[in-house]
């Protein structure tokens, strides 16, 4: 498979000490099946950085080794009441799973799944009705490579 990452700075060698904490799915490398989602983010960067130019980075990844036992791996197919708690922890830096996983892929919350989010967080909502209006959203999946073996499996294009 091919997969997408999006930056506001091309480089050769992906260092996850460089990655940024407290994202969906914790501290790692994010990429997407998408390759305008990525230009998408790249754009962002930019904007929020005001350095650099989009630049979108091609990986080949092989897929078999989602499910070939070779790395610990946590697939969300769907938006569920677990990976909105999943992101929750990471995004509260009170993740308890930080090295659990070479690799977590699912959907990626966006502004409008981080809106609901605060009003989970606010008492506004429950659980149950917080995925609920989550399954309404059309959502793109996202790669997160968390460690240095997961990382090393990638082929720059």
């Amino acid at each position: 498979m091919i997969l997408y990452h999006g930056t506001n700075n091309d480089f050769d060698q992906i260092d996850i000490k460089k990655c940024h904490p407290n994202k969906d799915f914790g501290r790692g490398f994010y990429l997407s099946e998408n390759k305008q989602h990525a230009y998408s983010m790249a754009e962002r960067k930019c904007i929020f950085t005001e350095i650099g130019v989009p630049v979108v980075q091609s990986y080949s990844f092989d897929e078999l080794l989602l499910n070939d036992g070779s790395l610990s791996v946590k697939i969300f197919d769907d938006v569920s009441v677990e990976w909105a708690l999943f992101i929750l922890e990471n995004r509260k830096r009170a993740s308890k799973h930080k090295y659990l996983y070479d690799i977590v892929k699912g959907p990626i919350a966006d502004d409008g799944v981080v809106y609901q989010l605060n009003r989970y967080l606010d008492g506004m909502i429950d659980l149950d009705r917080l995925v609920l209006e989550l399954k309404y959203k059309k959502l793109i999946h996202q790669y997160c490579f968390l460690t240095e073996n997961a990382i090393s499996k990638l082929k720059r294009l």
